[in-house]
């Protein structure tokens, strides 16, 4: 049954490629998915906050997830970002892509406004009610301006199919507060690549990574090498991704990561508007920290 699903591993926080008319770009999706298919990943998540899930219509949130669905032929878990605004569109969306057959959905806290935790917990239980899913939290609060406190995090992990929580707080207390309140069959995983290792060797189940985009292999081995016990070369891996992850500084999200796709030779095209690509000087240097990767690898 999919609700037994515990996210784990690395699972690769797609981005939306996009083709010069600022039209999704199937083509390239489907190169994406295999290639990180092909990586051994964990999992898949796409129409997360990498995904431009914020700048895509109701019908194109579903062809994203058809076509990610379609090249990934039940191979792994395709995790889906199903939160919206609205606990009504949130459930509606997420019964949609339930009978496309997406195998667990991401539900990011509702934003623009800030809500009571009451609400955060009202929300979240009426989606899970309204599918069968596996339910994946998102807490992201720079972005939505909400945190799921650790309190409601613990109410929320009785809900039978509510199996886990994304945190992106970049903050490794909040981290170890999840992973403290809601039990051992509750999966938290890292959305800020700089804490995987960190929030395994806590007891944390994995990460959702944006870095994964680029170089799936090396944020793979993280966490292979932390299940084999070598930390010391776990430790060298996660030190390889900070001046990548430094880097996304240099730009509106996600212009950053979808440059230096393409400076690697992956079509992931432009950011969608009003995010614009990087400027000249800010190319430059991410040109540098790509450069000091690709020699490391060789």
């Amino acid at each position: 049954m999919n609700h037994l699903l515990q996210p784990s591993g690395i699972i690769p926080a797609m981005v939306t490629p996009f083709d010069a008319d600022q039209q999704i770009d199937e083509a390239a999706l489907r190169q994406l998915t295999r290639r990180l298919i092909d990586a051994n990943v964990h999992g898949l998540f796409c129409l997360g906050t990498n995904g431009e899930f914020f700048s895509l219509s109701f019908d194109e949130k579903l062809r994203v997830a058809e076509i990610v669905l379609e090249e990934t032929q039940g191979r792994l878990p395709v995790y889906v970002g199903a939160g919206c605004t609205s606990t009504k569109e949130s459930i509606e969306l997420a019964v949609r892509l339930e009978s496309m057959g997406a195998d667990a959905l991401s539900v990011i806290t509702p934003y623009f406004l800030t809500y009571t935790q009451q609400e955060l917990l009202t929300h979240f239980r009426m989606i899970a009610e309204a599918t069968e899913l596996p339910v994946l939290l998102y807490n992201i609060p720079a972005r939505t301006g909400n945190s799921l406190q650790p309190q409601t995090v613990k109410e929320l992990s009785k809900v039978p199919n509510i199996v886990g929580i994304k945190d992106s707080s970049g903050s490794f207390d909040t981290i170890l507060q999840y992973i403290e309140v809601a039990g051992k069959n509750f999966s938290v995983l890292a959305g800020t690549d700089s804490l995987i290792l960190p929030t395994l060797m806590a007891g944390g189940h994995g990460a959702i990574a944006a870095t994964a985009n680029v170089f799936p292999e090396v944020v793979k081995s993280i966490y292979d090498l932390w299940e084999h016990g070598e930390l010391e070369q776990a430790e060298l891996q996660q030190r390889k991704l900070r001046a990548l992850r430094n880097a996304f500084s240099m730009g509106t999200l996600p212009s950053v990561l979808k440059e230096a796709m393409s400076m690697i030779g992956l079509p992931a095209g432009q950011p969608r508007l009003p995010v614009q690509p990087l400027n000249a000087s800010a190319k430059e240097e991410l040109g540098r920290v790509m450069d000091t990767y690709l020699v490391e690898r060789n």
